[in-house]
């Protein structure tokens, strides 16, 4: 109508807020491949994780490497389910985000993300899981700091994470910034390895039993 005061844009027209971009299987196994070699790498294990861990987080690694990301991340579903057992009750935090999930059965009714609008209910959890991200990144940096290995650069991405994720919530540059801190993290922390075992005695050392007379 002429003279009409100007009113807002519809809806269809109004420009949307960027989101994150789509995570491929390569990004999923990073984050938490690389948080699990920290986590195997805490004082907890005596400088030596057991067997059960370190076999699975190997597989993770080899498998990687290779470029197999989907059998990478079900070797980490095996770490994450011997994280969760009942054996390590000292697991620090945020590591145990680490661990399998197993919520204690209930209604649906009782969820409160039950009622949700699905993109709400999706914005939640991806929120949900940058904030661990950044959480895990923070524990991690610090560890490889108290190490003596060099930081600095990785204090000022996560710093940088997490002004963008205030600012523009979960975003491509929010996960850019993270990825590049693993990304670091393992190439600048030595896997774990496991305790060594005996070691055989040396011919010069052997024991020669005496032939009977």
């Amino acid at each position: 109508m002429p003279g009409a005061p100007n009113r807002p844009p519809d809806v269809a027209e109004a420009t949307p807020s960027p989101g994150p971009a789509p995570e491929s299987p390569h990004d999923k196994a990073l984050r938490r491949l690389a948080p699990s070699r920290i986590a195997l790498r805490l004082d907890l294990w005596k400088g030596a994780p057991p067997p059960d861990l370190l076999v699975p987080f190997e597989k993770a690694e080899a498998t990687f490497a290779l470029g197999d990301y989907a059998g990478a991340a079900n070797a980490l579903d095996l770490l994450s389910v011997r994280f969760a057992e009942p054996r390590w009750p000292t697991l620090p935090e945020p590591f145990r985000q680490l661990r399998v999930s197993i919520p204690a059965p209930m209604p649906p009714s009782w969820d409160p993300e039950h009622a949700m609008d699905p993109a709400e209910r999706a914005a939640r959890r991806a929120r949900r899981a940058a904030d661990e991200q950044v959480d895990l990144a923070r524990a991690s940096v610090a560890w490889a700091a108290a190490a003596r290995l060099e930081t600095g650069d990785l204090a000022v991405l996560l710093d940088e994470a997490v002004a963008v994720l205030a600012s523009d919530g979960v975003s491509g540059p929010f996960y850019e910034r993270i990825d590049r801190i693993w990304t670091a993290l393992r190439e600048r922390v030595p896997p774990p390895r496991s305790a060594p075992g005996p070691r055989p005695a040396s011919p010069a050392t052997a024991v020669v039993e005496p032939e009977d007379a």
